[in-house]
């Protein structure tokens, strides 16, 4: 090879494309630490935290109305009902930190589910009430297009 086509090639970086992707990524993430605080743990982090606060706060619970020999066996008893209820949940978080995760999951999706059911009864009131008195209002939004809600034509009775 001659000289003018000998080239020095600049060492390019494989990684680069990846170490530019953390970056940004850790950098968001900083971001959105300071404007919304740290994000929240999981679910069996959230309820050791709910624990502990709740343990604090009745260790701190006092009883005006209790005599000051009373109140000593009254805090005697509340620290022991909080070590014992601290040292069952404790394991049970430990073996079983994903129950916790499925958990909230599904308490999620029951709140969806009642959310669309009252969301659906709520529209057949309203639907109700406008041609109970009269009115010339179509669907529960005020306009000519029909509700949304289920089509079966049965009640869901919530109470």
């Amino acid at each position: 090879m001659s000289d003018a086509t000998e080239r020095d090639t600049p060492e390019v970086d494989a990684d680069a494309w990846e170490k530019a992707c953390a970056e940004d990524l850790a950098a968001e993430k900083a971001r959105r630490r300071a404007q919304y605080g740290p994000p929240p743990g999981s679910a069996a982090e959230e309820l050791r935290k709910l624990v502990d606060a709740v343990s604090d706060k009745l260790s701190g619970l006092q009883a005006p109305l209790l005599g000051a020999v009373a109140q000593g066996a009254v805090e005697q008893t509340l620290k022991q009902v909080v070590r014992e209820a601290k040292a069952v949940v404790e394991p049970v978080i430990e073996r079983n930190p994903d129950v916790f995760d499925h958990l909230a999951a599904a308490g999620s999706e029951l709140l969806a589910a009642y959310r669309s059911a009252v969301t659906g009864q709520e529209g057949r009131w309203t639907r109700d009430d406008d041609e109970a008195s009269g009115g010339a209002r179509g669907g529960a939004r005020g306009d000519d297009r029909p509700d949304e809600g289920p089509s079966s034509g049965e009640h869901i009775d919530l109470d």
